[in-house]
């Protein structure tokens, strides 16, 4: 499984970008996804979760009601629509993917990664 990462970039405070995760070597229904990120100094937070059958079921509280995790099963790409951004969501963005009908014990345990791709949030 490969994950490409895209739609990084820089914007001004209240402005939108979106992330997209294209995703290859498996169909995402049977995937469970997150975006993470992790700003400099900091630690890996995760945003926002989707298990295989395609409903939201976490969003951490900073990015609630801001942000918008979504997929294309047609085009078996995820994709994380930033809204209202804060200089504070200036960060490095993960998308990640594991087996959707396996138990994992750690909510941050995932098996396949993307890149990362940068977002610089400026005030």
């Amino acid at each position: 499984v490969q994950l490409q990462a895209s739609g990084g970039g820089s914007v001004q405070a209240g402005g939108s970008l979106v992330l997209s995760c294209a995703v290859v070597g498996r169909t995402l229904d049977t995937l469970a996804v997150a975006w993470f990120r992790q700003a400099a100094g900091k630690e890996r937070l995760l945003l926002t979760t989707m298990p295989y059958y395609g409903q939201v079921t976490y969003t951490t509280y900073a990015v609630k009601d801001r942000f918008t995790l979504s997929r294309d099963i047609a085009k078996n790409t995820v994709s994380l629509q930033m809204n209202s951004l804060k200089p504070e969501d200036t960060a490095v963005y993960y998308c990640a993917v594991r087996d959707g009908l396996k138990y994992y014990s750690d909510t941050y345990d995932y098996d396949y990664w993307g890149q990362g791709t940068q977002v610089t949030v400026s005030s």
